[in-house]
């Protein structure tokens, strides 16, 4: 009689992924870049030259609201863990940080209103959101490939 070998496979044990409610407060950030941008801009939808600029601006600004939605979502789906809402609010923490390092100190082309004005009310709010915008989503991302554990892809 032919012996039959069963195998039992055990679930491998939950790492800590980024709790569903720090997603909450990195939406209220990713809006907050939002708003800083619209008030720089002087109002919706404003005016910033050149035009390049104001574009980046806009961009910016349709991208927060997007990842404010998608963290959001994120909260709400606990099954349905990305890594992407975390990537896109780190890249809506660092892309005006980039902008203001580039528009405050070697300035940008046609673009010069800003340069060595390090201490606008304004740019200083906007990089202590930012930075706090950019360590959230930094430990979020660390936890959640922790999480995945080494080679494994993200597909979820």
């Amino acid at each position: 009689m032919p012996s039959v070998l069963i195998v039992r496979r055990e679930r491998p044990r939950a790492l800590p992924r980024p709790h569903p409610l720090i997603a909450l407060p990195a939406a209220l950030l990713c809006l907050a870049v939002v708003w800083i941008h619209v008030q720089d801009q002087g109002g919706f939808p404003g005016s910033k030259s050149p035009r390049y600029v104001g574009i980046g601006y806009y961009l910016l600004e349709v991208g927060g609201v997007l990842a404010a939605a998608v963290l959001v979502g994120y909260a709400a789906r606990p099954l349905a863990r990305s890594a992407l809402p975390w990537l896109l609010a780190g890249g809506i923490a660092a892309g005006p940080l980039i902008g203001y390092l580039l528009s405050r100190g070697p300035g940008l082309p046609a673009y010069t209103d800003d340069r060595g004005n390090w201490t606008e009310p304004l740019g200083l709010a906007g990089l202590a959101v930012e930075a706090t915008l950019l360590a959230v989503t930094a430990v979020a991302l660390r936890l959640h490939r922790r999480a995945r554990g080494p080679g494994v892809g993200d597909h979820g």
